[in-house]
């Protein structure tokens, strides 16, 4: 075969040496490459847009909250999409929520005073139950006031007029004792040791029906002891400080003794004070007589309260007194 026109000649035009394998072909390389010289980069704009997006992340751009122009990333085409609505961008602002350490600061302190403001709207309201009174209950509110009141002012002037006795007196000791002795027949009027007498009131409760519970003699005692009574007496039976009522079959007893009907009230105290207390709208009277019952209540000049108690040593009390 001629020389030159072997099948396989070099790249040189040259024919390979007989039994040497012929050589691959040689291609360019660049400085720090591998690249072959006859492939050339793509273009930036065909590069896939996945890749852009990735490159705007690493900027410090959101792929996912659209274009910092306003649009909508570009589509797997690489075309951009529509334009956002300005709805759109407030939610993509404010969803998924970016809050900085003085944004919770802030959030905390108006959480706080929301609280305060709720507490003490709601103290407000508790400490004005008064509001939805009755206007008879407000004004038997304000009697008994104004009596407290009254009964608070007589004993002040009292305890000033001994404190002046004891001061101007040429025998203190006389007159001490004389007080003292007067103390202790106030204090056995209260504690039902003695007998005691003055103006008030008698106070009649038939209840044939039997429906008058101790309950309901209970709030005759403390409202007549509201209204200034300093000695009660029902039946035969003195009331003092420690008294109970208490409910057993086919009656009632009070401190352990059984009380008969009808039950019949000696109270002594002043009588323009009692039987209004009684008789005002929604009191005593009405509640006894929503339950059958007969209520009367009458004035006397000198109600005797004769029924005593036994005066008993306390076990473990004593006098703080020196």
């Amino acid at each position: 075969m001629p020389m030159g026109t072997d099948e396989n000649p070099g790249r040189d035009g040259t024919a390979p040496e007989p039994g040497r394998p012929p050589e691959e072909p040689r291609t360019a390389r660049s400085a720090g490459t591998d690249r072959p010289a006859d492939r050339r980069p793509m273009p930036p704009e065909s590069r896939a847009p996945e890749s852009r997006a990735a490159e705007r992340r690493a900027d410090g751009g959101h792929a996912a909250d659209g274009a910092p122009d306003g649009t909508e990333p570009a589509t797997k085409s690489g075309a951009p999409g529509p334009a956002m609505t300005g709805r759109q961008r407030l939610v993509a602002g404010l969803w998924p929520p970016r809050l900085t350490r003085a944004q919770l600061i802030v959030a905390l302190l108006l959480f706080i005073l929301g609280l305060g403001l709720a507490i003490q709207v709601r103290s407000t309201s508790d400490s004005s139950a008064l509001r939805g009174a009755r206007q008879e209950d407000l004004v038997r509110i304000l009697d008994e006031l104004d009596n407290r009141s009254q009964r608070l002012t007589d004993e002040q002037r009292r305890l000033e007029g001994q404190k002046t006795e004891l001061e101007n007196s040429s025998d203190q000791a006389e007159e001490a004792r004389k007080q003292t002795v007067e103390k202790e027949q106030q204090l056995g009027v209260l504690a039902g040791t003695v007998a005691a007498q003055g103006p008030g009131i008698n106070l009649t409760i038939n209840d044939p029906t039997h429906s008058v519970e101790a309950d309901k003699l209970l709030d005759t005692i403390q409202e007549l002891r509201a209204a200034g009574a300093e000695a009660i007496q029902i039946n035969d039976v003195r009331i003092v400080a420690g008294s109970y009522v208490s409910d057993v079959r086919g009656g009632v007893e009070v401190d352990g003794k059984r009380v008969a009907q009808p039950y019949r009230f000696k109270v002594i105290g002043k009588p323009e004070d009692l039987e209004p207390a009684l008789n005002i709208p929604g009191g005593v009277v009405q509640t006894l007589e929503k339950e059958q019952a007969t209520v009367s209540v009458s004035r006397d000049e000198k109600i005797i309260v004769d029924a005593l108690r036994e005066a008993k040593r306390p076990d473990y009390a004593r006098s703080s007194s020196r």
